[in-house]
């Protein structure tokens, strides 16, 4: 099993686990809109540049809410347990696309819970998240208000965020930074060094896509 089957696939164990009306870090979403979410994005293409396009946001957010009447919750879970789309037809495409898609997803169901604790991930998917950062953080961090400097615990260094001013580091294992530079800075395990001010402002930043 490839790391996008295996995030999926416990994903949508932990979404049975904790039932669609669970809180998940994706502000105003409950896991019931989550679920909606991951399917509208694999099953209907046409909805899918209103996840990163504001001015089309209104029209995805109807099809996801379609989405929502027309399937009850378990049947979501279902349809998000095996790939839809071109990623049911392809799946190199689902590895290369949605591994981090959906490891994302899963710790926003993770950690909106008590007591969640990090887990332990295999070395492999560790260095994939770090190939991964040091390819896109540019693109992550271009609103980050101050300039960033990822330090990975294991080695490694990638910069971001603006080459003049204030500089704030961040180290941690790369998916805790990844998931800090996916916006959920409040949630990710990594340690942060820098002027107070700048790493206030960044920690509070909307990082992302």
């Amino acid at each position: 099993m490839n790391h996008a089957r295996a995030e999926r696939s416990a994903l949508s164990d932990l979404f049975l686990q904790v039932g669609p009306d669970a809180p998940t870090l994706c502000e105003g979403w409950s896991a019931y809109d989550l679920a909606a979410h991951v399917v509208t994005r694999e099953r209907r293409l046409d909805a899918g540049p209103g996840i990163t396009i504001k001015q089309l946001a209104g029209y995805t957010a109807s099809v996801q809410d379609g989405m929502k009447a027309k399937h009850p919750f378990p049947e979501l879970v279902s349809m998000m347990r095996r790939p839809g789309g071109v990623y049911g037809l392809m799946p190199f495409l689902d590895e290369l696309v949605n591994t981090l898609e959906l490891f994302i997803h899963h710790e926003d169901v993770r950690r909106a819970q008590p007591s969640w604790e990090p887990r332990e991930l295999p070395d492999e998917l560790e260095r994939l998240f770090w190939q991964r950062l040091s390819v896109g953080a540019r693109v992550l961090l271009r609103r980050s208000p101050v300039g960033v400097v990822l330090h990975r615990a294991e080695g490694g260094v990638v910069l971001g965020g603006p080459k003049e001013g204030p500089k704030v580091e961040v180290t941690g294992k790369a998916s805790e930074l990844l998931l800090f530079c996916f916006g959920r800075q409040a949630h990710a395990k990594v340690t942060l060094s820098g002027d107070t001010a700048a790493t206030a402002r960044l920690t509070n930043a909307p990082l992302g896509l």
